[in-house]
């Protein structure tokens, strides 16, 4: 057999992927599991949305190659959302590159710009692809501790010189994944300011921007970075317009980079399905009052869960945002030891906290995307669970 390249070998199967299998093998024995594990919105989008979806769809003249760049109505809808979300000015003309999910686009991203040697900065714990996708391109891994004490934000002076040198790019990701946590424009002021010190790429995964309660907004990091010059933010239609499986995504910033990743995304991909695309300009660019319903719902889901597990004697924070709670553990487990046998005995489903970095020990996340039955019934099992420990 032909060998695989050298760069395979950075990479093992991701995560969810192994879940899923050990999840179908408990099913197929007639087991009923929980998931409580991946972020995947339950919910549909809206009838309007699946009917653009239809409509272009019908069309004979819909379904060949599209430009890359998608269609000027989409360019002009990732426009207007910035401006009527986060009051923001984009240049639809130069200043957004469409994606396949934003997944793919901090992947291909990181192959751009990082070269063998070069150090990306990471949060710890946090998205499993800044990792995966440094280690492919034969980057060096720095972790920023996500710390409970520091509200789960990056200590960016505590960086080495040495390092911040060395440096390529930042991720960034707030609101947090896994941690829930929430920024205000004074960290991204902090992280600007850091970025342009040493010459580096600030890289914001906004994928939960639009998923709040209790009032709170959450930023764009262009309402610090107002000219672009240090930052490119990845956003998407995955979890705030409960569009996961359809994959549209958008990097938004600096021309310039943006210019690099779009020539090597010529390479790689044919752009997207056109009725997807038509799709996505109804959902930017109707009225969006129903994401504040779904917002209620997700809401009353967090506070079901936040409330079981104070009961239990676990006090976990309540977020402002995301669809995770970030649970800490009793004292004694390791987080992967601890979901392995919830899953096996319990039959719920949760994400071990150090599958996120090293930092995530001692914690597990719990997802929010079941309804609120099976959210009740999988805290009745956890609880029955660890009752019996």
């Amino acid at each position: 057999m032909v060998e695989a390249a050298q760069r395979m070998q950075t990479l093992q199967t991701q995560f969810f992927a192994g879940l899923a299998t050990r999840i179908a093998a408990l099913e197929a024995r007639g087991i009923k599991v929980i998931r409580l594990d991946v972020g995947s919105p339950d919910l549909p989008p809206p009838a309007t949305i699946l009917d653009a979806l239809y409509r272009s769809a019908s069309l004979p003249d819909t379904h060949g190659y599209q430009p890359h760049r998608g269609s000027e109505a989409l360019l002009e809808a990732w426009s207007g959302m910035y401006e009527n979300v986060y009051g923001v000015g984009v240049d639809p003309k130069s200043e957004i590159v469409p994606l396949l999910g934003s997944k793919e686009g901090i992947f291909h991203f990181t192959q751009a710009f990082v070269d063998a040697g070069d150090v990306v900065l990471i949060p710890d714990p946090g998205y499993l692809t800044y990792e995966a996708a440094t280690r492919f391109a034969g980057g060096e891994v720095y972790r920023m501790p996500l710390l409970p004490e520091n509200d789960y934000l990056p200590d960016v002076d505590s960086i080495p010189q040495e390092i911040a040198q060395m440096a390529k790019l930042m991720w960034l990701n707030y609101p947090n994944n896994p941690t829930a946590a929430v920024a205000n424009l004074e960290f991204f002021e902090r992280a600007v300011e850091f970025a342009k010190q040493y010459n580096l790429l600030v890289c914001h995964d906004a994928a939960y921007t639009q998923i709040v309660f209790d009032g709170y907004q959450s930023p764009s990091i262009f309402q610090v970075d107002v000219n672009k010059e240090t930052s490119v933010e990845f956003n998407t239609l995955s979890k705030s317009h409960n569009m996961a499986g359809w994959r549209v995504g958008a990097a938004i910033g600096n021309a310039t980079v943006l210019k690099t990743l779009y020539t090597l995304k010529t390479q790689v991909d044919s752009g997207h399905f056109r009725p997807i695309l038509d799709a996505a300009v109804q959902a930017m660019t109707e009225d969006q009052g129903w994401l504040l319903e779904r917002n209620h719902i997700y809401q009353r889901r967090r506070d079901l869960i936040v409330k079981a597990l104070n009961e239990m004697g676990i006090k976990a924070r309540t977020p402002l945002a995301s669809l995770y709670v970030w649970m800490p553990l009793p004292e004694g487990w390791r987080s992967d030891e601890f979901c392995k046998q919830l899953l096996e005995e319990a039959h719920v489903s949760l994400t071990p906290g150090n599958v996120f970095g090293i930092y995530g020990e001692g914690y597990a996340r719990i997802c929010f995307c079941l309804a609120d039955e099976l959210i009740l019934e999988a805290m009745d099992r956890l609880a029955d669970w660890m009752a019996k420990r």
